[in-house]
């Protein structure tokens, strides 16, 4: 089931960062893009029945932490993507007074 979320969360991200001209529309769709792909690989390290690898002495059936930890430092690194791009929007409605794709490449003039 939180195979098919995920896929859907990937999906709509996809859509925003294709089919969307505005900035901060592509930047929303880069997180929801990147919030399925965490979901995806968190639910591939998840086993039902599997407990926590605490250290603990006899505890023999343990989930991966690895998927878990490499998820967390992408969910850090995605926040600081975020809080880049954000900036460099900022700077460029300053500059330009417009936040779409269009105007700003030059599309837009026709």
């Amino acid at each position: 089931m939180s195979d098919k979320i995920a896929l859907t969360l990937f999906l709509i991200g996809l859509y925003g960062l294709i089919a969307k001209k505005n900035l901060i529309k592509k930047v929303m769709g880069l997180n929801i893009l990147t919030s399925g792909i965490v979901l995806f690989f968190i639910s591939l390290g998840y086993e039902k029945g599997l407990t926590a690898p605490i250290m603990e002495k006899g505890i023999t059936d343990v989930v991966d932490p690895l998927p878990q930890a490499l998820m967390l430092t992408t969910i850090v690194i995605g926040v600081c993507i975020t809080a880049l791009a954000l900036s460099l929007i900022v700077r460029i409605y300053r500059r330009y007074s417009s936040l779409d794709v269009k105007i700003l490449t030059g599309e837009g003039d026709e």
